[in-house]
């Protein structure tokens, strides 16, 4: 199984196909769901990670695909700005994560 990375900046898609993810950016809804709709066809794409932001274009389709199908599992990501969190939530994911304070 793969996973695929939906994104709406290229600092994340970038830092994420460094650490091996394919992915695609985009900004508008229908770009969303055209995104969604090929990541759907795919048999390979196990776990889809979408920022925040992108969620928040289109939540009723999202939704709907994660009630309705196993696969893909998808998975709400932060973007780079903490869209709707406080400054140190991914501060905060990391040392639960590791057990240490950072």
């Amino acid at each position: 199984m793969q996973m695929f990375l939906i994104s709406d900046n290229v600092d994340t898609e970038i830092g994420m196909r460094l650490a091996g993810v394919a992915g695609c950016v985009v900004h508008k809804p229908d770009e969303v769901r055209d995104a969604m709709d090929k990541v759907l066809e795919d048999k390979n794409i196990g776990i889809v990670l979408i920022t925040e932001k992108l969620i928040k274009l289109l939540p009723e389709y999202i939704y709907e695909i994660k009630m309705k199908r196993k696969l893909p599992l998808i998975v709400e990501i932060p973007d780079r700005h903490g869209y709707g969190r406080d400054v140190n939530s991914i501060m905060s994911y990391i040392s639960d994560a590791i057990g240490l304070k950072i």
